[in-house]
């Protein structure tokens, strides 16, 4: 099966009232734990590249791993960049055949990201190529993006309409109380669910995204801060809240410091049981295995998309 557009994925899931994980890839052992997971539960998948991960691992490399992964697995994969900067990189991305691509204006005033927006969706839609967008941001760091909390700023839902007729965009990023990372917000991690339902009330029909979604798993930051190292104070979005947000509108959800605390606590782990042990497969394996967990589980419990292939 060749990869995949969003357009048809979406749609059974806005029906269905789950959401399908996009999950930010960096290189082989994590991109094969996160599809191993999803064959195991004929899921839909999404597999997203962020600038970041394009710089370290090389356009080429990550493109020919995700083709393996889909003659492997047979299964439906979307190959999406994640918070594309500029429309360069978009239009670099749609030509290395990316399905999908996100343009990134949330950090410009309201008109000037249109006009971004409008100038990726024509030229992608004009490849076959859908268009994900942002209103508003989100606190946080991820790759380049660095957002504090005080200019965090949550989605307008009027100002949501006018954006999604005005730039034609496939699906829009919403800003409602995610963050990027561990969660920095001071306080319990809270979604404004109220602001979601009026959106989606605006928008039937429309797939929504919500980044910044990792729940943050305490297991693993248990795992990272035992065996060497310290992540203080760190705050996921509880499940419940994601599963709910699942059923009003979101039909996509990005997961990517998840995967980070699974590979680094399976690391960290193997190598302080096993000092002696130099051999990468010996500890990337663990790390691969945990991904495979974790992957399964978001999928099962969380998202709701298990058997939806």
């Amino acid at each position: 099966m060749p990869l995949v557009t969003s357009t048809d994925m979406f749609q059974k899931a806005y029906q269905g009232k789950y959401a399908v994980g996009a999950f930010n890839v960096n290189n082989m052992e994590i991109i094969q734990g996160i599809v191993d997971a999803a064959k195991e539960e004929c899921s839909p998948l999404i597999l997203q590249v962020s600038a970041g991960a394009r710089k370290y691992a090389k356009p080429i490399y990550l493109r020919r791993l995700v083709d393996a992964a889909v003659e492997d697995t047979g299964l439906p994969v979307v190959l999406h960049l994640d918070h594309g900067e500029d429309f360069e990189v978009c239009k670099s991305c749609i030509e290395d055949g990316f399905t999908s691509v996100m343009i990134d204006g949330s950090k410009y005033p309201f008109e000037e990201n249109i006009a971004l927006t409008k100038k990726v969706v024509d030229y992608a839609h004009s490849k076959g190529v859908v268009v994900e967008a942002e209103l508003g941001k989100l606190a946080g760091i991820e790759d380049n993006v660095n957002v504090s909390d005080r200019e965090a700023t949550f989605t307008d839902p009027d100002q949501a309409v006018e954006f999604v007729e005005r730039t034609g965009i496939d699906s829009l990023a919403i800003a409602i109380g995610t963050s990027h990372g561990a969660y920095k917000f001071k306080g319990e991690p809270m979604l404004d669910f109220e602001r979601l339902e009026k959106i989606s009330s605006l928008l039937p029909g429309f797939p929504l995204v919500l980044h910044g979604a990792s729940t943050v798993l305490p297991e693993f930051v248990d795992l990272c801060n035992k065996y060497g190292g310290n992540i203080p104070g760190a705050k996921g979005v509880p499940e419940d809240m994601l599963k709910r947000a699942s059923k009003l509108g979101v039909c996509k959800i990005n997961i990517d410091t998840d995967l980070r605390l699974a590979l680094t606590a399976a690391v960290r782990q193997f190598l302080t049981e096993n000092p002696s042990v130099f051999d990468p497969r010996k500890y990337l394996g663990p790390a691969r295995e945990a991904i495979r967990k974790m992957v399964a589980h978001k999928i099962r419990n969380v998202l709701g998309c298990s058997g939806k292939q």
